[in-house]
């Protein structure tokens, strides 16, 4: 029986310490994880919590984090709670097992601390490795700060578990700016936590030897478009739940989250769309472009996957321009978040004048002074009524301008 931990209505806790409290209030089965900066800390913490009693279960330090996730599946398909954590070039290693869990319908939660990809090495944050695993068949949810890191993590257990979804689900924190940076948050107690996430009911354990199940079966032509068709829909499907989870969750403590998150749109005509803790910095450039007369405002998709187009087409009707802003270099190509976004404009038979901007690569520095010149350059392309502006631009880069017309 594992020992409660004594917690405060306030605590002093970074991104990766909330995240940890969230696993242990979970009273996961398995925890199997390789420890990655910068990351190292949710798994270091919970190894803690197990030698000192306060959680049940087993944690299982593995050769890498291919093993990590190899095992958490295995884990999952016998019928455990399971979780890790991992980061950047870790999570690229895991990949491939990505691709078996949520193929395979395990509820495993993972928090990811991003961080940029190599090369060159880089320790520090940025969305190379969301971006990365973005259509691995996994739910997708950003935290912004280390008290959402806490309660997007106790909120992937409930929707992650739902009968509908059984899928696995990462929450995202940016690298250093959440994970290390310590704010107040208000922790549930473990009581209300664990009655929150509920007790873990598996579907079809391997270890159920009376009732036989097949994981991981080949398919082939004759029925794998078939499956992966029906993980598609249970995914975009999963929308409905995590709107239920945050409901619920709203209840409970007061915080209300939303699948796109808004700020100041109401009387907008342009408008700003980023992920992760940018969102804070850039309602403080709205702020400071407002009484500058410009009326802008900001979007940000709580929910990555599944993205939510509709919702988001919504927000954005009334706008003439939006700035998408990409923490990823997208090698080639337009960003994620900017595709994504004029996906689902044209989707609902929306024009906007888009531009896409890089930024905050390898953890390089993205100011509210910096945001606001992106404000004023997406004003200009409103009242040109086209782009005077180029297509890409790279905030706050050292060296000749790169130009994408």
């Amino acid at each position: 029986m594992a020992t409660k931990y004594e917690l405060k209505s306030k605590e002093i806790w970074d991104g990766n310490t909330a995240a940890s409290h969230a696993l242990r209030q979970a009273q996961v089965d398995v925890v199997a994880a390789y420890p990655i900066t910068p990351s190292t800390p949710i798994v270091q913490n919970y190894a803690s919590f197990l030698a000192d009693g306060y959680v049940d279960g087993e944690f299982v330090m593995v050769e890498s984090e291919h093993s990590a996730m190899s095992a958490c599946v295995g884990a999952a398909s016998a019928g455990g709670r399971v979780a890790t954590a991992t980061s950047s070039q870790g999570y690229a290693l895991m990949v491939e097992v990505l691709y078996q869990a949520s193929g395979m319908r395990l509820p495993i939660v993972m928090t990811v601390v991003n961080r940029a990809l190599a090369s060159p090495l880089n320790i520090h944050g940025d969305h190379g490795d969301l971006y990365l695993g973005r259509d691995a068949g996994w739910i997708h949810l950003m935290a912004n700060n280390p008290q959402e890191a806490y309660d997007m993590t106790l909120c992937a257990f409930k929707v992650a578990e739902n009968k509908s979804v059984r899928l696995p689900v990462t929450t995202n924190q940016d690298g250093f700016l959440v994970s290390h940076t310590a704010q107040v948050v208000e922790p549930l107690d473990d009581d209300t936590a664990y009655k929150f996430i509920g007790d873990y009911t598996p579907m079809n354990p391997m270890l159920d030897t009376s009732n036989p199940a097949t994981y991981g079966a080949q398919t082939e032509e004759e029925w794998h478009f078939e499956f992966k068709a029906s993980q598609h829909k249970a995914l975009i499907d999963s929308a409905k739940v995590i709107e239920e989870v945050f409901n619920e969750f709203e209840k409970l403590t007061g915080r209300k989250y939303n699948l796109v998150e808004s700020y100041k749109l109401e009387d907008a005509e342009i408008a700003l769309a980023v992920m992760g803790s940018a969102y804070e910095t850039a309602m403080v450039a709205v702020d400071k472009a407002r009484v500058e007369g410009i009326k802008v405002g900001l979007v940000m998709p709580r929910s990555f996957r599944p993205f939510p187009y509709n919702e988001i087409a919504s927000k954005l009707k009334n706008v003439k321009a939006i700035a998408a802003l990409d923490r990823s270099c997208p090698m080639g190509a337009m960003g994620a978040l900017y595709n994504e976004i004029s996906g689902a404009l044209s989707a609902n038979g929306q024009a906007a004048i888009m531009t896409n901007y890089i930024y905050g690569l390898g953890g390089r520095d993205t100011t509210a002074e910096h945001i606001l010149e992106v404000i004023k350059e997406t004003n200009e392309n409103a009242k040109a009524g086209k782009r005077v502006t180029d297509l890409q631009g790279f905030i706050n880069l050292r060296g000749p301008k790169l130009s994408f017309n």
